[in-house]
This record gives C-alpha cells, sequence and structure tokens, in this order.
C-alpha cells in the first residue's frame, strides 16, 4: 500500500507552468545580477560613448570601482545560463543613465552600479541601448522568465552641492534647529511665508507652491554647465529637494538627508510625487517589466509609498500585468522593522532581510536552530500574516553586504573547503526550500568568495582583471575571477539547479503554508512541514524539510502530522514513519532532507 500511495503522489507533483504574466510572486526564483558585473558582449559601449579618460568615461577594467565592461546584450546572449540555473525572473539593477564619475579627488568612483541616476528616461550608454533593452525582455518573456528593474526614487546623483560646505561634508540640519520659514535657524531672516512644512496633513499644491526659497537650512546650488544635468528637466529644481545635509541615517534625517551625500528629494512634494510615479510607469508602459525592486525604501516618507505603489500597480494592470511584484529594500534584520513598511506604507513585500541574518547566524555562525523558529514565529507581523510571508523575496547576501560564502569563510576561518562548500550549500538550501521568493546574487552559484562588502562583493563573470578580485580563493572549483565563470557543472550551481527543479516540480515549496516542526538550543536539526495546497485529498499532505547545521550527523524524532504513513524521498534518505505522528531520520552533517508526506484519508 505505501507505495502505491507514494507513486500515486509523486505523479501529481509537477504542475504546468502557468503563462508568464499570470504567475503570482511566490512562483519565482529570482536572479539578481548587476549589469555591469556579468557579460561583455559588446567592447564598443564600455565608455558610454564619452571621451577622455577614465575620470570622464568612468570605464577602467583594472578597477574594482569603475565600468569593467558588462552589458544588456552580454546578458541576453547568457539567458540560457540563467534559465538552466532554475531562474525564472530576472532582477537587474538600475540601468539608468549615471553620472559616469563622481566622488572627492583622489576618491572617484563610477556609476557602475546605477545608483547615481541623471536621466531617469533612458538607458545608460555603458550598458547598451533602449533598443537592447527592448529585445533582452522579450527575449526573456519567450522563454517565460519575467524582468524587474531596480528603481530609486529617494535621491538622484550628486549634482547640487552647498556654498557652506566646499569639501561636499556637510552635517545635518535637523527641522527644529533650521525651519522652513527661517534662513540660518529659528531667529533668522523670514522665507517661505505660510509654507506649513512636510507634514501629511499638508501634502497638497497650494502649501507647497508656497515654497520658494531652498536655502533653509544650507544654500544650495547647480554648479556652473550643469542645471541641465538631469532629466526630466524638472529634477533640476534645488527646490525639489530637501537640502539639508547628509544623513546620520537616524531620526529625521533617515528620510530628510542625503545619502552619502546623494542630492536627496523631497519626496514630500507633490510635483515629486507626480514626477516619480510619471517616471516609472512609463517604463512599465515602453518595456512591459513585471516587477520594481525599490532602492533606500526606508528613506522615503510612507505618504510616498501610499500614493506611488497603488499607482505602479494600476499601472501593470492596465498594461496586462496582474501579478506585478513589487519589493522594497529596509535594510533592517528585525522582522518587526520589516513589517512596518507591509503595514504603513503599504508595500506588497520587502527584501527579506531578517531570513539573511537568521541563516547567516545558523548556518555560518553555528547559532542554534532556534533562530530560524523565532524568524518564523514573527511571520504573523506582516500585513496578511503568513501569506504576505511567502511572498518576500528572500537571500543570503547581496551586492552592498557582501557574499554568503564569505560570512562562511570568515565565521570558519580553519575550516576546509570542503566543509565550507557543505556550509554554503546548506544555506541554498534553505533558501530555495524555505518560505519566501528565493534570490539569488550573481556569481553565488559560481562560488565566489568576496573580501568584504561593496565594491568587494561585486566581481565579474567575465573575466577580470581587477587584482583583488582575482586573488580570491573561490568555493568548489579551481577557477579564478580571472576566467570566466559560467561553469553549468559548478557544484554549487549544480545544487541550486537540482533544488530549484524540486521547487519547481512541487506547489507546496512555492506557496505551501510552512509550519515549523523541530528546532533546538543549539546547533542541529530543522524541521519544517511545507502543507500541499492543493487540499486534504491529495497523498501528499505536506512536504517535510529537515536541515542539519551540526557539523557531524545527527539523528532525532520529528513530530509530523499524525496522518502520514509514510515518508517519501526526494532529497536524501528520509527515515521511517515509526508511529503515528513520529518520523525518525538521521541527517548528515550539513545536509537536507526532502520527504514527501504520504497520508492516508479516511472519509
Amino acid at each position: 500500500m505505501k507505495a502505491v500511495f507514494l507513486a500515486a503522489a509523486l505523479a501529481a507533483s509537477p504542475v504546468m507552468a502557468d503563462p508568464v504574466r499570470d504567475r503570482a510572486p511566490t512562483e519565482e526564483v529570482i536572479y539578481f545580477v548587476l549589469p555591469d558585473r556579468f557579460q561583455n558582449a559588446d567592447p564598443g559601449n564600455d565608455r558610454g560613448g564619452i571621451l577622455g579618460g577614465r575620470l570622464q568615461h568612468g570605464f577602467d577594467p583594472a578597477s574594482k570601482g569603475f565600468y569593467l565592461g558588462g552589458d544588456l546584450k552580454g546578458l541576453t546572449e547568457k539567458l540560457d545560463y540563467i534559465q538552466g540555473l532554475g531562474a525564472t525572473a530576472i532582477w537587474l539593477g538600475p540601468i539608468y543613465k549615471n553620472n559616469p564619475v563622481q566622488g572627492p579627488p583622489g576618491k572617484e568612483s563610477s556609476g557602475y552600479h546605477g545608483y547615481w541616476i541623471t536621466d531617469f528616461t533612458t538607458v545608460d550608454p555603458h550598458f547598451g541601448t533602449e533598443a537592447e533593452l527592448t529585445a533582452m525582455v522579450a527575449a526573456a518573456h519567450a522563454r517565460g522568465m519575467k524582468v524587474y528593474l531596480d528603481i530609486i526614487t529617494n535621491h538622484t546623483a550628486d549634482i547640487i552641492k552647498y556654498r557652506e560646505c566646499p569639501q561636499n561634508d556637510c552635517a545635518y540640519r535637523s527641522r527644529a534647529d533650521y525651519p522652513f520659514s527661517r534662513r540660518g535657524g529659528p531667529s533668522g531672516k523670514p522665507i517661505n511665508e505660510g509654507f506649513l512644512g512636510d507634514a501629511a496633513e499638508h501634502q497638497n499644491a497650494a502649501n507647497y507652491a508656497k515654497l520658494t526659497s531652498p536655502d533653509f537650512a544650507y544654500t544650495p546650488f547647480v554648479p556652473k554647465g550643469l542645471d541641465k544635468a538631469k532629466v526630466p528637466g524638472w529634477l533640476n529644481d534645488p527646490l525639489l529637494y530637501n537640502n539639508r545635509g547628509d544623513s546620520s541615517f537616524r531620526g529625521e534625517s533617515s528620510i530628510l538627508g542625503d545619502f552619502a551625500g546623494l542630492d536627496d528629494l523631497m519626496t514630500a512634494h507633490p510635483r515629486v510625487v507626480a514626477g516619480m510615479i510619471d517616471i516609472f510607469g512609463g517604463w512599465i508602459d515602453r518595456f512591459k517589466i513585471d516587477g520594481f525592486r525599490i532602492d533606500t525604501a526606508r528613506h522615503v516618507n510612507p505618504e510616498f509609498w501610499q500614493a506611488f505603489v497603488p499607482a505602479m500597480l494600476q499601472r501593470a494592470k492596465a498594461n496586462g500585468i496582474p501579478n506585478f511584484h513589487i519589493f522594497g529594500e529596509v535594510y533592517d534584520p528585525d522582522p518587526g522593522a520589516l513589517a512596518r513598511f507591509t503595514r504603513v506604507d503599504g508595500y506588497p513585500a520587502v527584501l527579506d532581510f531578517a531570513f539573511q541574518s537568521a541563516v547567516t547566524q545558523v548556518v555560518a555562525e553555528g547559532k542554534p536552530t532556534e533562530v530560524l523558529a523565532a524568524l518564523f514565529f514573527r511571520d504573523a507581523l506582516y500585513a496578511g500574516g503568513d501569506a504576505a510571508a511567502m511572498q518576500l523575496p528572500t537571500f543570503l547576501g547581496n551586492h552592498d553586504m557582501g557574499r554568503f560564502s564569505t560570512f562562511v569563510r570568515n565565521a570558519n576561518p580553519k575550516a576546509s573547503d570542503d566543509e565550507q562548500l557543505a556550509r554554503v550549500k546548506l544555506g541554498h538550501s534553505m533558501l530555495l526550500l524555505l518560505r519566501g521568493v528565493p534570490t539569488l546574487y550573481s556569481g553565488d552559484e559560481q562560488g565566489f568568495v568576496g573580501d568584504g562588502g561593496d565594491q568587494d562583493a561585486r566581481e565579474t563573470l567575465f573575466p577580470s582583471q581587477v587584482a583583488v578580485y582575482n586573488d580570491n580563493r573561490l568555493l568548489g572549483t579551481q577557477a579564478t575571477t580571472a576566467d570566466a565563470n559560467f561553469d553549468t557543472a559548478h557544484p554549487l550551481y549544480v545544487h541550486v539547479q537540482q533544488l530549484a527543479r524540486l521547487r519547481a516540480a512541487d506547489p507546496a515549496l512555492r506557496h505551501g503554508r510552512q509550519t515549523v516542526l523541530h528546532y533546538g538550543e543549539g546547533p542541529g536539526l530543522f524541521a519544517v512541514a511545507r502543507r500541499n495546497p492543493r487540499g486534504d485529498a491529495m497523498p501528499v499532505l505536506d512536504t517535510i524539510l529537515i536541515f542539519n547545521s551540526a557539523d557531524k550527523p545527527m539523528k532525532g524524532n520529528i513530530a509530523i502530522d499524525p496522518r502520514i504513513i509514510h515518508s517519501g524521498s526526494r532529497m536524501g534518505d528520509c527515515g521511517t514513519v515509526t508511529a503515528p505522528g513520529s518520523l525518525q531520520v538521521e541527517v548528515p552533517a550539513f545536509g537536507t532532507l526532502v520527504c514527501a508526506g504520504v497520508a492516508v484519508f479516511t472519509q
């Protein structure tokens, strides 16, 4: 009887893929890529059509802080590689026209990452053309893959300067010390008569029409020749910026301060709200993309998002895109802080920094598996509860904080490469199988181990000339970043591919309700059940996931639904149901079991 139930269950597991537009966000596996750091198919655009040296065009293939040459053609060229990994959606780092180079003398770097935008309406020529973006999106859609754009509304490139700070190092000046109504402080010369500030109840055009002087805190100016540097043209008006100096990332400065000197838009201003809705709605209209990852979400006032997010969802629906996925970057490992942006700001989802932190603690640092249980216990905090948590893009590392393999190596410097690789595999098992939308960072599947975060975690997959990348010791390969790293036989690529196939074949792994079954006070077993969303009439009631974070095999009894009579193995040896409600397992060090819980149902 067990064999009959198991055969029926496994035969029922695969599902036909829905058309790309109709897939829910929980169906996806996202591949995040910075176009400059992926594949260089057209060296002719490396300098972006700009004459001069590297401080003019921003290209220097030997420097980690400058353009290295990757482009949209390269991305299109490698869609086979990305899809073969198991990814169903591509998240593109910002591709808008950027300030090629900025920074103080001797510390300049380029806008290769895409977060220093001057023209919000077109593709940066270092990456190619709008026609090449159209071709890339069309090629992805033809394969059933989605394309998400990384967008920025918080700031622009650093163009505006302050006369009081010639070195561009202005400390933040608060609204209390430097109100909108006085120049130079509370007792200064009256300005902006009748302007009521940027409180939510005053966010209307008539109020903001009274804001006529931008020099309430500092004296902003646009250097000669740069008065039309930004597109659309309204972005060149200093009145539409907060102009209060650099954020300290505390209190009101987190919203109103310049992010590391970047020009901070006054996102409370109705003109800015309408302008950003028009800009990014236009990208949906023109390119029919499938979602937005929103940069620096926590540094914009909630009222902006309350207007912007619904407008983008409505724009997408008007373009025949019913499941447009919007997720914000809220750089915080606290689930409560993340959940606030779904409840107050109105975000459908945020990047799950809490998941990243919990998996790093358990897998890299050897913390108790109860850390994971505590994470999932707090899923109820999100607007929509557990169902909303399943839409959160989960990840292990990224282009800002660094790579998961780096965290593993730093926490286990004396461990062998085999152990480090096993830990990294375990992390990816959790990423692909637990609740959320798995988000892979380009290069992780090739065993990249960077020296740290930010620029040190932005290696190229095409052959690199950057010395501080090429001396890194990668995992699972003898290659270095001086080689092309598109190896479909790499053990991490193969591991992710296998996990993605399991996920694609099992609806429970994509959007099944998750229940924690087992955790402990130290490294060891962690188990969850993911309920088959087709209902209790199916032979496979639960997909049971069991992970071992310990450096030795672990045995244990896992509490399961007492209706389950057999544990069919989809990955690893799934042990034996020894009594109703008890599954006995042994899991190898850093191992993962994926089990089909076959049940008997009585009428």
